[in-house]
């Protein structure tokens, strides 16, 4: 049996989760949550996203984005705009606030990426970085192929 300590599923999974708990932790340093500082930087990206869109990319409910951008939209950060062509859907923008709160997060996000390759050297990180790729790319693909099932 493999030694524990080195499953690559179980490490995935536990860096994963540690990494969410300082990005924890760091936003709520700001007063803010992690899923409010991933909205941000989805808005930033790409202004103009619809909250259904939104929804799909961090993988939450339409209902639960809709309530942290009311949040963000309190506190001066967000703004829903009329989409021109369907009144029904509102393409969310970041304002002036947000942008302060952008430059904290990459602060935060540069740091922890520091914590996290400390030691590591670059030829290596570029081989991490190509591989969790290569990973991603497969299970994307796996995902949206046609599945059959066993007889």
């Amino acid at each position: 049996m493999r030694d524990f300590q080195r499953d690559l599923l179980f490490l995935l999974h536990d860096v994963a989760r540690l990494m969410r708990i300082d990005a924890d932790k760091r936003a709520r340093a700001q007063g803010m949550t992690r899923a409010q500082w991933g909205i941000l930087v989805w808005l930033e990206r790409q202004p103009g996203i619809t909250q259904r869109e939104l929804s799909e990319l961090l993988e939450v409910e339409p209902i639960s984005v809709a309530r942290l951008i009311d949040r963000l939209e309190a506190r001066g950060m967000v703004e829903r705009r009329p989409d021109p062509r369907d009144r029904r859907i509102w393409r969310l923008h970041l304002l002036p606030p947000a942008h302060a709160a952008l430059k904290h997060i990459n602060i935060q996000r540069a740091d922890m990426t520091g914590i996290i390759t400390a030691g590591i050297d670059e030829s290596t990180l570029d081989t991490m970085t190509e591989a969790l790729l290569r990973m991603k790319a497969t299970l994307i693909h796996d995902a949206q192929s046609p599945k059959t099932e066993a007889v």
